[in-house]
Protein backbone atom coordinates (compact mmCIF):
# COMPACT_ATOMS: atom_id res chain seq x y z
CA UNK A 1 0.00 0.00 0.00
CA UNK A 2 1.53 3.38 -1.12
CA UNK A 3 2.54 5.46 1.94
CA UNK A 4 0.32 9.07 3.32
CA UNK A 5 0.60 11.96 1.25
CA UNK A 6 1.57 15.50 1.41
CA UNK A 7 0.50 17.52 -0.94
CA UNK A 8 1.10 21.19 -1.83
CA UNK A 9 -1.76 23.22 -4.14
CA UNK A 10 -0.67 26.14 -5.93
CA UNK A 11 -3.10 29.11 -6.48
CA UNK A 12 -2.57 30.47 -10.12
CA UNK A 13 -1.61 33.88 -9.77
CA UNK A 14 -1.81 37.29 -11.69
CA UNK A 15 -5.36 37.32 -13.69
CA UNK A 16 -7.07 35.46 -16.01
CA UNK A 17 -6.13 38.54 -18.20
CA UNK A 18 -5.15 41.74 -17.81
CA UNK A 19 -7.53 44.27 -15.74
CA UNK A 20 -9.49 41.07 -14.70
CA UNK A 21 -8.97 41.71 -11.32
CA UNK A 22 -9.16 38.20 -9.74
CA UNK A 23 -6.36 35.43 -9.76
CA UNK A 24 -7.20 32.71 -11.90
CA UNK A 25 -7.89 30.44 -9.77
CA UNK A 26 -10.26 32.16 -7.89
CA UNK A 27 -12.30 33.14 -11.28
CA UNK A 28 -15.58 30.57 -11.10
CA UNK A 29 -16.07 27.38 -13.38
CA UNK A 30 -20.16 26.46 -13.73
CA UNK A 31 -20.17 28.60 -10.09
CA UNK A 32 -17.34 26.95 -8.21
CA UNK A 33 -13.68 29.11 -8.14
CA UNK A 34 -11.45 26.92 -10.36
CA UNK A 35 -9.64 26.18 -7.47
CA UNK A 36 -12.39 24.56 -5.74
CA UNK A 37 -12.72 22.12 -8.46
CA UNK A 38 -8.75 21.11 -7.90
CA UNK A 39 -8.99 20.63 -4.41
CA UNK A 40 -11.99 18.25 -5.60
CA UNK A 41 -9.56 16.08 -7.12
CA UNK A 42 -7.02 16.07 -4.12
CA UNK A 43 -9.05 15.88 -0.98
CA UNK A 44 -10.13 12.41 -1.36
CA UNK A 45 -6.62 11.57 -1.17
CA UNK A 46 -6.45 12.02 2.34
CA UNK A 47 -3.25 13.86 2.01
CA UNK A 48 -1.52 15.54 5.62
CA UNK A 49 -0.62 18.09 5.32
CA UNK A 50 -2.95 19.67 2.61
CA UNK A 51 -1.03 23.61 1.95
CA UNK A 52 -2.89 26.19 -0.91
CA UNK A 53 -0.09 28.48 -1.56
CA UNK A 54 -0.82 31.87 -3.01
CA UNK A 55 0.62 35.16 -3.60
CA UNK A 56 -2.05 36.39 -1.09
CA UNK A 57 -4.53 35.32 1.18
CA UNK A 58 -7.45 37.30 -0.16
CA UNK A 59 -11.25 36.71 1.64
CA UNK A 60 -11.84 34.02 -1.66
CA UNK A 61 -8.79 32.00 -1.33
CA UNK A 62 -9.84 31.92 2.48
CA UNK A 63 -13.03 30.77 1.48
CA UNK A 64 -12.01 28.06 -0.50
CA UNK A 65 -9.18 26.72 2.31
CA UNK A 66 -11.78 27.07 4.90
CA UNK A 67 -11.33 23.97 6.74
CA UNK A 68 -9.99 21.79 3.80
CA UNK A 69 -6.76 23.07 3.79
CA UNK A 70 -3.83 25.43 5.58
CA UNK A 71 -3.01 28.69 3.39
CA UNK A 72 0.19 29.87 2.99
CA UNK A 73 1.15 33.19 1.20
CA UNK A 74 4.35 33.51 -0.93
CA UNK A 75 5.04 37.16 -2.03
CA UNK A 76 6.04 38.80 -3.92
CA UNK A 77 5.62 35.43 -6.87
CA UNK A 78 9.18 34.25 -7.55
CA UNK A 79 7.87 31.13 -9.13
CA UNK A 80 6.91 27.37 -8.43
CA UNK A 81 9.99 26.22 -7.11
CA UNK A 82 9.70 29.62 -4.71
CA UNK A 83 6.08 28.28 -3.74
CA UNK A 84 7.10 25.29 -2.89
CA UNK A 85 9.92 26.61 -0.63
CA UNK A 86 7.84 28.69 0.82
CA UNK A 87 5.10 25.87 1.96
CA UNK A 88 8.58 24.14 3.52
CA UNK A 89 9.52 26.68 5.41
CA UNK A 90 5.90 27.24 6.67
CA UNK A 91 4.70 23.80 7.54
CA UNK A 92 7.71 21.96 7.85
CA UNK A 93 7.34 18.75 5.15
CA UNK A 94 7.70 15.17 6.47
CA UNK A 95 10.50 13.48 4.65
CA UNK A 96 9.38 10.29 5.17
CA UNK A 97 6.35 11.20 3.52
CA UNK A 98 5.67 11.95 -0.77
CA UNK A 99 4.83 15.25 -1.68
CA UNK A 100 2.49 15.99 -4.22
CA UNK A 101 2.82 19.59 -6.16
CA UNK A 102 -0.50 20.41 -8.40
CA UNK A 103 -0.96 23.18 -10.10
CA UNK A 104 -4.28 25.34 -9.12
CA UNK A 105 -5.15 25.84 -12.95
CA UNK A 106 -5.84 22.52 -13.70
CA UNK A 107 -9.83 22.37 -12.92
CA UNK A 108 -10.32 18.88 -14.54
CA UNK A 109 -8.22 16.89 -12.67
CA UNK A 110 -9.29 13.62 -11.40
CA UNK A 111 -9.35 11.66 -8.28
CA UNK A 112 -8.12 8.88 -9.96
CA UNK A 113 -5.92 10.35 -11.87
CA UNK A 114 -3.66 11.81 -9.15
CA UNK A 115 -4.25 8.35 -7.05
CA UNK A 116 -2.68 6.32 -10.30
CA UNK A 117 0.33 8.70 -10.01
CA UNK A 118 0.92 8.16 -6.53
CA UNK A 119 0.31 4.11 -7.14
CA UNK A 120 2.90 4.40 -9.96
CA UNK A 121 5.53 6.55 -8.52
CA UNK A 122 5.66 4.28 -5.37
CA UNK A 123 5.64 1.48 -7.72
CA UNK A 124 8.65 2.37 -9.73
CA UNK A 125 10.87 3.47 -6.26
CA UNK A 126 11.37 7.14 -8.57
CA UNK A 127 12.84 10.28 -6.76
CA UNK A 128 10.28 11.93 -9.05
CA UNK A 129 7.35 11.19 -10.73
CA UNK A 130 5.03 13.63 -13.02
CA UNK A 131 2.11 13.55 -14.59
CA UNK A 132 1.85 13.63 -19.03
CA UNK A 133 -0.60 14.15 -20.83
CA UNK A 134 -0.75 12.67 -24.92
CA UNK A 135 -2.03 15.57 -26.84
CA UNK A 136 -2.91 15.48 -31.00
CA UNK A 137 -1.53 19.44 -30.79
CA UNK A 138 1.13 19.83 -28.05
CA UNK A 139 1.26 23.62 -28.63
CA UNK A 140 3.25 25.55 -26.22
CA UNK A 141 3.27 22.24 -23.82
CA UNK A 142 6.65 21.59 -22.25
CA UNK A 143 7.69 18.09 -24.37
CA UNK A 144 8.32 14.79 -22.13
CA UNK A 145 12.32 13.62 -23.30
CA UNK A 146 12.54 9.81 -21.95
CA UNK A 147 15.35 7.57 -22.54
CA UNK A 148 15.61 4.50 -24.10
CA UNK A 149 14.41 2.74 -20.64
CA UNK A 150 11.08 5.14 -20.38
CA UNK A 151 12.40 7.32 -17.64
CA UNK A 152 12.11 10.76 -17.67
CA UNK A 153 15.63 12.67 -19.59
CA UNK A 154 14.46 16.16 -19.65
CA UNK A 155 11.38 18.45 -19.94
CA UNK A 156 11.88 20.52 -23.16
CA UNK A 157 10.43 23.78 -23.60
CA UNK A 158 8.71 24.30 -26.77
CA UNK A 159 10.14 27.91 -27.45
CA UNK A 160 13.88 26.28 -27.34
CA UNK A 161 12.90 22.40 -28.27
CA UNK A 162 14.47 20.71 -31.24
CA UNK A 163 12.15 19.64 -33.79
CA UNK A 164 12.98 16.09 -33.20
CA UNK A 165 11.10 17.31 -29.05
CA UNK A 166 8.86 19.09 -31.08
CA UNK A 167 7.18 16.05 -32.67
CA UNK A 168 6.88 14.46 -28.95
CA UNK A 169 3.32 14.12 -27.85
CA UNK A 170 3.85 14.06 -24.47
CA UNK A 171 3.37 17.25 -22.30
CA UNK A 172 4.10 17.89 -18.72
CA UNK A 173 0.81 18.55 -17.35
CA UNK A 174 2.11 20.19 -14.06
CA UNK A 175 1.10 17.36 -11.50
CA UNK A 176 4.32 16.34 -9.95
CA UNK A 177 5.09 13.74 -7.17
CA UNK A 178 8.73 13.73 -5.38
CA UNK A 179 10.63 12.54 -2.22
CA UNK A 180 10.94 15.82 -0.47
CA UNK A 181 14.60 15.69 0.36
CA UNK A 182 16.18 14.92 -3.13
CA UNK A 183 13.52 17.31 -4.59
CA UNK A 184 14.33 20.31 -2.42
CA UNK A 185 18.06 19.87 -2.52
CA UNK A 186 17.66 19.91 -6.50
CA UNK A 187 15.63 23.39 -5.95
CA UNK A 188 18.20 25.04 -4.42
CA UNK A 189 20.71 23.97 -6.96
CA UNK A 190 18.44 25.06 -9.50
CA UNK A 191 17.92 28.16 -8.21
CA UNK A 192 20.97 29.49 -6.63
CA UNK A 193 21.45 33.05 -7.92
CA UNK A 194 17.75 33.03 -9.15
CA UNK A 195 15.14 34.75 -8.78
CA UNK A 196 12.63 32.01 -10.70
CA UNK A 197 12.74 28.70 -11.60
CA UNK A 198 10.33 25.92 -12.85
CA UNK A 199 9.77 22.82 -12.68
CA UNK A 200 12.09 21.61 -15.47
CA UNK A 201 14.86 22.82 -14.08
CA UNK A 202 14.40 20.99 -11.41
CA UNK A 203 14.17 17.91 -13.36
CA UNK A 204 17.14 18.91 -14.92
CA UNK A 205 19.00 18.60 -11.83
CA UNK A 206 17.26 15.94 -10.64
CA UNK A 207 18.64 14.00 -13.86
CA UNK A 208 22.18 15.23 -13.70
CA UNK A 209 22.83 13.93 -10.41
CA UNK A 210 21.44 10.22 -11.85
CA UNK A 211 18.40 10.18 -9.55
CA UNK A 212 15.38 8.09 -10.76
CA UNK A 213 12.73 10.56 -12.45
CA UNK A 214 9.24 8.78 -13.96
CA UNK A 215 6.52 10.16 -16.16
CA UNK A 216 3.00 8.47 -16.37
CA UNK A 217 1.30 9.58 -19.45
CA UNK A 218 -2.53 9.87 -19.48
CA UNK A 219 -4.58 9.75 -22.22
CA UNK A 220 -7.25 11.89 -21.11
CA UNK A 221 -6.45 15.33 -22.49
CA UNK A 222 -9.19 17.01 -20.48
CA UNK A 223 -6.34 17.03 -17.56
CA UNK A 224 -4.39 19.25 -18.97
CA UNK A 225 -6.62 22.00 -19.81
CA UNK A 226 -6.10 25.26 -18.65
CA UNK A 227 -6.95 28.60 -17.83
CA UNK A 228 -5.22 31.77 -19.24
CA UNK A 229 -7.80 34.26 -20.55
CA UNK A 230 -11.09 34.97 -19.89
CA UNK A 231 -12.08 33.68 -23.30
CA UNK A 232 -10.55 30.02 -22.19
CA UNK A 233 -12.74 30.44 -19.67
CA UNK A 234 -16.17 30.76 -20.75
CA UNK A 235 -15.01 28.32 -23.56
CA UNK A 236 -14.71 25.79 -20.76
CA UNK A 237 -17.69 26.61 -19.14
CA UNK A 238 -19.23 26.26 -22.47
CA UNK A 239 -17.99 23.00 -23.30
CA UNK A 240 -18.81 21.51 -19.68
CA UNK A 241 -22.56 23.05 -19.56
CA UNK A 242 -23.13 21.24 -23.09
CA UNK A 243 -21.79 18.05 -21.52
CA UNK A 244 -24.15 18.22 -18.27
CA UNK A 245 -26.92 18.89 -20.38
CA UNK A 246 -26.38 15.91 -23.15
CA UNK A 247 -26.52 13.74 -19.67
CA UNK A 248 -29.47 14.82 -17.99
CA UNK A 249 -31.13 14.60 -21.55
CA UNK A 250 -30.03 11.05 -21.59
CA UNK A 251 -31.22 10.22 -17.86
CA UNK A 252 -34.35 11.58 -19.15
CA UNK A 253 -34.96 15.55 -18.27
CA UNK A 254 -35.81 17.48 -20.92
CA UNK A 255 -33.63 20.17 -21.95
CA UNK A 256 -35.38 22.59 -24.16
CA UNK A 257 -32.80 24.38 -25.16
CA UNK A 258 -29.59 22.92 -24.16
CA UNK A 259 -27.31 26.85 -25.47
CA UNK A 260 -29.43 29.13 -22.88
CA UNK A 261 -29.54 26.12 -19.83
CA UNK A 262 -26.85 26.41 -16.92
CA UNK A 263 -26.94 23.51 -14.01
CA UNK A 264 -24.51 23.46 -11.57
CA UNK A 265 -22.27 20.07 -11.25
CA UNK A 266 -23.89 19.68 -7.65
CA UNK A 267 -27.34 20.22 -8.99
CA UNK A 268 -29.73 17.51 -8.92
CA UNK A 269 -32.19 17.02 -11.36
CA UNK A 270 -34.21 13.80 -12.01
CA UNK A 271 -35.82 12.42 -14.76
CA UNK A 272 -38.97 14.07 -16.51
CA UNK A 273 -38.20 17.41 -14.96
CA UNK A 274 -38.46 20.26 -17.64
CA UNK A 275 -36.09 22.86 -17.87
CA UNK A 276 -37.62 25.55 -19.66
CA UNK A 277 -34.69 28.03 -21.59
CA UNK A 278 -32.88 30.53 -19.98
CA UNK A 279 -32.94 28.29 -16.52
CA UNK A 280 -30.28 28.59 -14.43
CA UNK A 281 -29.83 26.03 -11.88
CA UNK A 282 -26.80 26.81 -9.32
CA UNK A 283 -25.05 24.86 -6.13
CA UNK A 284 -26.69 22.67 -4.95
CA UNK A 285 -30.36 22.52 -6.38
CA UNK A 286 -32.38 20.08 -6.41
CA UNK A 287 -35.72 19.85 -8.82
CA UNK A 288 -37.68 16.37 -8.08
CA UNK A 289 -39.56 14.19 -11.05
CA UNK A 290 -42.00 16.20 -13.29
CA UNK A 291 -41.11 19.79 -11.81
CA UNK A 292 -40.93 22.57 -14.66
CA UNK A 293 -38.43 25.61 -14.12
CA UNK A 294 -38.62 28.27 -16.56
CA UNK A 295 -38.16 30.03 -19.01
CA UNK A 296 -35.85 32.26 -17.15
CA UNK A 297 -35.62 31.22 -13.40
CA UNK A 298 -32.61 31.24 -11.21
CA UNK A 299 -32.88 28.93 -8.47
CA UNK A 300 -29.45 28.63 -6.10
CA UNK A 301 -29.37 26.08 -3.31
CA UNK A 302 -33.47 25.41 -3.81
CA UNK A 303 -35.55 22.02 -3.96
CA UNK A 304 -38.36 22.21 -6.32
CA UNK A 305 -40.78 18.75 -5.25
CA UNK A 306 -42.48 16.71 -8.08
CA UNK A 307 -44.63 18.56 -10.46
CA UNK A 308 -43.81 21.83 -8.67
CA UNK A 309 -43.80 24.93 -10.81
CA UNK A 310 -41.28 28.04 -11.12
CA UNK A 311 -42.68 30.23 -13.89
CA UNK A 312 -40.78 32.90 -15.40
CA UNK A 313 -38.62 35.59 -14.34
CA UNK A 314 -38.05 34.42 -10.83
CA UNK A 315 -35.24 34.03 -8.26
CA UNK A 316 -35.11 31.50 -5.09
CA UNK A 317 -32.09 31.68 -2.92
CA UNK A 318 -31.86 29.02 -0.62
CA UNK A 319 -35.50 27.98 -0.45
CA UNK A 320 -37.93 24.58 -0.41
CA UNK A 321 -41.06 24.48 -2.92
CA UNK A 322 -42.96 21.42 -2.07
CA UNK A 323 -44.61 19.18 -4.25
CA UNK A 324 -47.17 20.85 -7.05
CA UNK A 325 -46.64 24.39 -5.68
CA UNK A 326 -46.73 27.11 -8.19
CA UNK A 327 -44.06 30.32 -7.97
CA UNK A 328 -44.19 32.99 -10.22
CA UNK A 329 -44.17 34.69 -12.66
CA UNK A 330 -41.48 37.33 -11.48
CA UNK A 331 -41.33 35.93 -7.44
CA UNK A 332 -38.26 35.95 -5.38
CA UNK A 333 -38.11 33.41 -2.96
CA UNK A 334 -35.19 34.60 -0.40
CA UNK A 335 -33.13 31.98 2.05
CA UNK A 336 -35.10 30.40 4.58
CA UNK A 337 -38.66 30.36 2.72
CA UNK A 338 -40.35 27.26 2.74
CA UNK A 339 -43.74 26.54 0.04
CA UNK A 340 -46.04 23.85 1.41
CA UNK A 341 -47.92 21.84 -1.30
CA UNK A 342 -49.83 22.90 -3.95
CA UNK A 343 -49.24 26.52 -2.68
CA UNK A 344 -49.41 29.37 -5.03
CA UNK A 345 -46.61 32.52 -4.87
CA UNK A 346 -47.84 34.79 -7.91
CA UNK A 347 -46.57 37.40 -9.79
CA UNK A 348 -44.28 39.80 -8.11
CA UNK A 349 -44.84 38.62 -4.37
CA UNK A 350 -41.55 38.39 -2.62
CA UNK A 351 -40.94 35.97 0.63
CA UNK A 352 -38.14 35.58 3.27
CA UNK A 353 -37.74 33.37 5.73
CA UNK A 354 -41.37 32.82 5.57
CA UNK A 355 -43.56 29.37 6.18
CA UNK A 356 -46.54 29.01 3.17
CA UNK A 357 -48.64 26.39 4.21
CA UNK A 358 -50.09 23.62 1.73
CA UNK A 359 -52.32 25.18 -0.54
CA UNK A 360 -52.04 28.50 1.18
CA UNK A 361 -51.97 31.39 -1.80
CA UNK A 362 -50.15 34.73 -1.84
CA UNK A 363 -51.32 35.65 -5.61
CA UNK A 364 -50.11 39.57 -5.99
CA UNK A 365 -47.66 41.99 -5.17
CA UNK A 366 -46.91 41.21 -1.53
CA UNK A 367 -43.90 40.94 0.80
CA UNK A 368 -44.04 38.07 3.56
CA UNK A 369 -41.24 38.36 5.96
CA UNK A 370 -40.80 36.07 8.81
CA UNK A 371 -43.89 34.62 8.51
CA UNK A 372 -45.81 31.47 9.49
CA UNK A 373 -48.89 31.54 7.15
CA UNK A 374 -51.16 28.56 7.73
CA UNK A 375 -52.74 26.19 5.36
CA UNK A 376 -55.46 27.49 2.65
CA UNK A 377 -54.94 31.04 3.93
CA UNK A 378 -55.24 33.70 1.28
CA UNK A 379 -53.56 37.03 1.11
CA UNK A 380 -54.22 39.47 -0.80
CA UNK A 381 -52.67 41.84 -3.45
CA UNK A 382 -50.41 44.38 -1.96
CA UNK A 383 -50.17 42.83 1.83
CA UNK A 384 -47.16 43.70 3.65
CA UNK A 385 -45.89 42.59 6.59
CA UNK A 386 -44.13 44.71 8.84
CA UNK A 387 -40.70 42.79 10.33
CA UNK A 388 -38.27 44.79 11.23
CA UNK A 389 -38.48 48.07 13.81
CA UNK A 390 -35.01 49.05 12.82
CA UNK A 391 -33.05 46.77 15.56
CA UNK A 392 -35.09 43.62 15.65
CA UNK A 393 -37.23 40.98 13.07
CA UNK A 394 -40.39 40.11 14.51
CA UNK A 395 -42.53 37.44 13.35
CA UNK A 396 -46.21 37.12 12.17
CA UNK A 397 -48.57 34.30 12.80
CA UNK A 398 -51.43 33.44 10.21
CA UNK A 399 -53.64 30.79 11.01
CA UNK A 400 -55.17 28.37 8.42
CA UNK A 401 -57.98 29.26 6.03
CA UNK A 402 -57.28 32.83 7.74
CA UNK A 403 -58.43 35.62 4.95
CA UNK A 404 -56.14 38.74 4.50
CA UNK A 405 -57.79 41.44 2.07
CA UNK A 406 -55.62 43.57 -0.72
CA UNK A 407 -53.57 45.96 0.57
CA UNK A 408 -53.08 45.48 4.58
CA UNK A 409 -49.98 46.43 6.23
CA UNK A 410 -49.77 43.42 9.51
CA UNK A 411 -47.37 45.22 11.81
CA UNK A 412 -45.03 42.26 13.77
CA UNK A 413 -45.32 40.72 16.20
CA UNK A 414 -48.81 39.69 15.24
CA UNK A 415 -51.04 36.78 15.27
CA UNK A 416 -53.93 36.44 13.09
CA UNK A 417 -56.25 33.64 13.86
CA UNK A 418 -57.56 30.60 11.80
CA UNK A 419 -60.75 31.59 10.17
CA UNK A 420 -60.27 34.92 10.70
CA UNK A 421 -60.96 37.62 8.11
CA UNK A 422 -58.48 41.07 7.85
CA UNK A 423 -60.34 43.83 5.79
CA UNK A 424 -59.02 45.44 2.97
CA UNK A 425 -56.98 48.22 3.07
CA UNK A 426 -56.74 47.55 7.37
CA UNK A 427 -53.56 48.49 9.45
CA UNK A 428 -53.27 45.73 11.87
CA UNK A 429 -50.99 46.46 14.84
CA UNK A 430 -53.11 43.85 17.46
CA UNK A 431 -53.94 40.05 17.49
CA UNK A 432 -57.01 39.16 15.87
CA UNK A 433 -58.87 35.95 17.28
CA UNK A 434 -59.88 33.25 15.31
CA UNK A 435 -62.65 33.32 12.99
CA UNK A 436 -62.87 37.23 13.71
CA UNK A 437 -63.29 40.00 11.41
CA UNK A 438 -60.61 42.98 11.83
CA UNK A 439 -60.65 46.52 10.29
CA UNK A 440 -58.81 49.61 10.78
CA UNK A 441 -60.12 51.93 8.05
CA UNK A 442 -61.14 55.91 8.58
CA UNK A 443 -64.69 56.18 7.68
CA UNK A 444 -65.65 56.97 4.36
CA UNK A 445 -67.02 60.27 3.59
CA UNK A 446 -68.99 61.36 0.53
CA UNK A 447 -69.81 64.79 -0.55
CA UNK A 448 -72.77 64.51 -3.30
CA UNK A 449 -71.89 67.30 -6.18
CA UNK A 450 -68.88 68.38 -4.94
CA UNK A 451 -66.51 67.24 -7.98
CA UNK A 452 -69.10 69.03 -9.86
CA UNK A 453 -68.98 72.31 -8.19
CA UNK A 454 -64.83 71.82 -8.52
CA UNK A 455 -65.43 71.79 -12.20
CA UNK A 456 -67.24 74.55 -12.28
CA UNK A 457 -64.80 76.38 -10.06
CA UNK A 458 -62.27 76.05 -12.37
CA UNK A 459 -63.83 77.22 -15.37
CA UNK A 460 -65.33 80.29 -14.16
CA UNK A 461 -61.75 81.62 -12.56
CA UNK A 462 -60.31 80.32 -16.42
CA UNK A 463 -62.34 83.25 -17.84
CA UNK A 464 -61.53 86.03 -15.55
CA UNK A 465 -59.34 88.37 -16.75
CA UNK A 466 -55.38 88.32 -15.84
CA UNK A 467 -55.94 84.55 -15.61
Amino acid sequence: MPPAVQAVVLVAGGGAQPGSGTATGMHDLLGRPLLDWVLRAVEPLGADPLLLVAEEETEAVRAVSAGRAHAVVHAPPLGVGDALGTAARSVGLQPGRPLLLVDGNLPLLRGDTLRGLLDHHHASGARATLLAARLAQPGAGDRVVRDRDGRVRALAAASDATREQLAIDEVDVGVYVFEVGPWLEALERAGAGRTEYRPAEVVARLVAASEHVEALATDDTRVAWRVRSLAELASLAATLRAERNTALMAAGVVVEDPETTWVSPDADVEPEAVLRPGSLLEGRTVVRRGARIGPFARLVDTEVGERAQVLDHCLLHEAHVAARATIGPFAHLRPGTTVGEAARVGNFVELKKTHLGPGAKAPHLSYLGDAVIGSRANIGAGTITCNYDGHTKHPTQIGEGAFVGSDTTLVAPLSVGAGSYVGAGSTITKDVPEDALALSRAPQVVKPGWAKRRREARAKASREPGR
